[in-house]
């Protein structure tokens, strides 16, 4: 039996990170995907989801209550960071910023 995915019930990276990423991802671009209602400009090829260049950051994208549940109203649509940013990396190693962030020991390997 595998463990729950910790993101279902999180959500500590969507209240920490400012999401930013190249606007080339946005749906205003051709093949863009992430809604453009949802972002702000942060310079000229780089945008972020709003609520996450504000202090304390908060993805606009972000439902529920973080580290009880929580989901993104965008996933199928979510930008780069946020689907590249995961509790292990690729190699199955720990992401410490994630470790960290939940306030949780990492496993030992």
């Amino acid at each position: 039996m595998s463990e729950p995915n910790p993101c279902m019930s999180c959500g500590a990276c969507c209240a920490y990170f400012r999401v930013s990423f190249y606007w080339g991802e946005s749906s205003e671009a051709p093949g863009g995907f992430v809604p453009k209602e949802l972002t702000e400009q942060v310079h000229q090829h780089l945008l972020c989801m709003k609520g996450t260049n504000n202090y304390p950051p908060r993805c606009v994208a972000l439902r529920g209550e973080v580290g009880t549940e929580v989901s993104c109203s965008i996933y199928e649509n979510r930008p780069t960071p946020c689907r590249e940013f995961n509790e292990y990396e690729l190699d199955g190693t720990p992401n410490m910023r994630c470790f960290k962030l939940r306030g949780v020991v990492p496993p030992s390997r």
